[in-house]
């Protein structure tokens, strides 16, 4: 079994789809191994986003991910990354494939309701930060 982790991000928790996003990863038989709603401080989410602090959208990014609730979660499944990163979609919402949790529940690319490991290398990173 693999794990991957996923993040509802502030935008949805704000909108309270956290319930309808938790059921669509349980109903791909994804096994939910820990859950925990938290606010990222600043120096936690400018940790787990340092890969893009060079580029133009990271204090927007770091801004966004501390301005409110999070919901993180350790999943478990087969070849959890990738079928995780299947289900949530492109990050542009506009180019989601219709069915996938940014398709159905993101606002805009920036504010896309959900964050997923896209490695499986990253994934353990993402875990042991945001859980330890």
């Amino acid at each position: 079994m693999e794990k991957t982790l996923a993040i509802i991000k502030p935008d949805a928790t704000e909108r309270n789809i956290v319930g309808e996003i938790i059921r669509i990863i349980e109903k791909n038989k994804f096994k939910i191994l820990r859950l925990n709603s938290m606010m990222l401080t600043e120096s936690k989410a400018k940790e787990f986003y340092g890969v893009h602090s060079s580029k133009p959208f990271y204090n927007d990014l770091i801004e966004y991910m501390t301005s409110g609730m999070i919901v993180a979660i350790e999943l478990e499944k087969d070849n959890a990354v990738k079928e995780f990163r299947d289900l949530i979609g492109d990050t542009n919402p506009e180019h989601a494939k219709n069915g996938t949790i940014r398709k159905m529940f993101a606002i805009n690319q920036s504010n896309n309701s959900i964050h997923g490991s896209d490695s499986k290398e990253n994934a353990i990173k993402e875990i042991n930060l945001i859980f330890n």
